[in-house]
């Protein structure tokens, strides 16, 4: 009997099939691969995204699908002379058989959004992209044809980890990778890593996570040790979305986990606001939002201090978000400390500010019962200040300005805040704000709340609006603490002079900001107007300083703060209510 068609051309059967249908190794499902092709190589049933080769990779990424592929010099194949069941030799063969490449990386000059910019693309097909000497031979050489050409550096990494074959030699490309990293940072360009499955061992814990923007592919798997041999040593089971992309976000180690087919975009944004492309500025045009009318306190109208209270905290304010939306143009929200964590109650991003490329941070409220939860009512935790430090390093090395509108009742208190370095971290912000080499301009757009405010308030030139206020306590503490009653809450806030009108008066901002008839809150179109020219106006005028002098006018002009000032004396407490 005829054996049939199907079985005596099997291979090429099998072939013919294989390229037709793929199977996907997460659903289980089989894929039309002309329509998994179409996708970026992503299974359109359940999302999981599949390796790319270097060619596929720089096809996703550059303009146009036009690029110019870097040659890389090659280093001696196998230099232990390695064997396990098979020699090493005989890996690399099958290896450079199998992907057409010399060993794991590849690398391409083309432009991303009009830039001209290096991408630097691991192979996981490659040995699975594991890094020995030429890797890092690649890594260094790539980064120094970089910064050669002044092309801002994008590193796209795809690997197991350190290459066991080559043992020692392979170890130390964590330090070498390392040292060109340093240099990239040192001439001032961007360097950009883009973590997609599976990053893991000693490309993470060297150039993988030295980036001044971490992007995670979705569905990326990231970390240290594997989970299999984490779980062996702590005999513990790990939970279901460990080491993924999204895991990382929350504990702060990426700035922000992207879809494949949206990578480009968000590289596109990042590159055009780090390296100044001209934009025009952001006609504002927003609509004040249809809010319920918050219930009228009955301690309205006691004293004007107090008044101002309840305005600055009024739920209906524009926050730090909605100015964002209002006024900045390509604004990439990046999050995460690189320590512990993202803290939503510090908001911080990169974007056009009026037209101007500028990194932007502030205390988020939240304003509904959800999101205030999220964002912990502006307070921010330890990792918060942390991420508002990365901020002012990020805008400290490309020469962008700091915008900070900043609004919280101040930092937040408890006991996971105190284990996690509160103090140190206000601290840290407070000191790197005053030394930071880079126009900074902080605005209280609202609640001025202790140093949770100050933190990021020690701007060369700090405003506030009309209706904002500023206190070392909220008067409803502080009427608890000296009266022992905060029904005095009004008085005391008269006694502690809050006011911007005050702050003026004692040297401690430079402008108030006029708000519309009734507060910002009832119209967010003047009120943004104002903010954004007062702002722009203000970095236009700091600009004028060289970078390298603004820490030491800054640090004159706070230490001249308070000075020659005469103390205002409240009313004589009652001998009943004294301490």
């Amino acid at each position: 009997m005829s054996s049939g068609i199907k079985n005596r051309n099997r291979d090429k059967y099998e072939r013919v099939r294989k390229l037709m249908w793929i199977k996907c190794e997460a659903c289980g499902r089989l894929v039309y691969y002309k329509d998994y092709k179409n996708n970026n190589y992503v299974c359109p049933r359940c999302g999981r995204a599949f390796m790319m080769t270097p060619k596929q990779r720089f096809d996703l990424l550059f303009d146009d699908i036009y690029w110019q592929r870097f040659e890389l010099s090659t280093s001696t194949d196998d230099p232990l002379e390695f064997e396990d069941i098979r020699t090493y030799q005989d890996r690399l063969d099958e290896a450079r058989s199998d992907t057409g490449t010399n060993d794991a990386i590849s690398t391409a000059d083309g432009k991303v959004n009009g830039i001209n910019t290096t991408i630097c693309v691991m192979n996981g097909d490659f040995m699975m992209g594991s890094m020995g000497r030429a890797v890092g031979d690649a890594i260094v050489a790539s980064i120094e044809h970089a910064i050669e050409l002044k092309n801002p550096f994008v590193m796209v990494t795809c690997s197991g980890g350190a290459r066991m074959q080559e043992n020692i030699l392979s170890l130390m490309q964590m330090a070498r990778t390392t040292v060109a990293v340093n240099k990239i940072h040192q001439n001032g360009l961007p360097y950009i890593v883009i973590l997609t499955d599976p990053t893991f061992g000693g490309v993470t814990a060297s150039f993988a996570m030295l980036g001044d923007i971490h992007i995670a592919e979705s569905g990326a798997r990231i970390g240290f040790a594997g989970r299999r041999v984490i779980e062996q040593n702590i005999h513990e089971k790990l939970p279901s979305n460990f080491q993924t992309a999204d895991y990382l976000y929350e504990h702060g180690m990426v700035d922000m986990v992207v879809p494949r087919s949206e990578l480009r975009s968000a590289l596109g944004k990042v590159l055009m606001v780090l390296t100044k492309q001209p934009h025009d500025a952001k006609v504002i045009d927003i609509k004040t939002p249809k809010f319920d009318a918050p219930k009228k306190s009955r301690d309205m109208g006691k004293t004007p201090e107090y008044d101002k209270v309840l305005m600055a905290r009024n739920e209906n304010r524009p926050h730090f978000l909605d100015y964002v939306a209002g006024i900045v143009d390509d604004w990439s929200y990046l999050a995460g400390d690189r320590c512990f964590g993202e803290d939503a109650a510090m908001g911080t991003g990169i974007g056009y500010w009026y037209g101007i490329p500028a990194v932007i941070i502030g205390q988020e409220k939240g304003r509904t019962i959800e999101t205030r939860q999220q964002h912990r009512f502006g307070m921010p935790n330890p990792e918060g200040y942390r991420k508002a430090q990365r901020m002012m390093r990020l805008a400290e090395k490309f020469d962008l300005p700091l915008i900070s509108l900043f609004d919280t009742a101040g930092a937040f208190a408890g006991g996971v805040a105190e284990e996690r370095g509160q103090s140190q971290a206000v601290a840290a912000t407070i000191a790197m704000g005053l030394k930071m080499q880079a126009p900074y301009v902080a605005v209280n757009v609202g609640e001025g709340g202790s140093g949770g405010a100050i933190a990021i308030g020690t701007g060369d030139r700090v405003m506030m609006l009309e209706n904002a206020i500023y206190s070392v306590i909220a008067p409803e503490s502080c009427a608890s603490i000296l009266w022992k009653d905060n029904k005095y809450k009004t008085q005391a806030a008269t006694a502690l002079k809050l006011t911007a009108r005050d702050m003026a008066t004692f040297n401690v901002i430079d402008k108030i900001i006029s708000e519309p008839s009734g507060g910002a809150q009832q119209d967010w179109q003047t009120t943004m107007e104002m903010v954004a020219k007062s702002v722009a106006d203000a970095i236009t005028d700091i600009k004028q300083t060289p970078s390298a002098e603004l820490p030491v006018q800054r640090a004159k002009k706070f230490l001249s703060m308070t000075r020659d000032v005469e103390i205002y004396q409240p009313d004589r407490v009652p001998e009943d209510k004294q301490i």
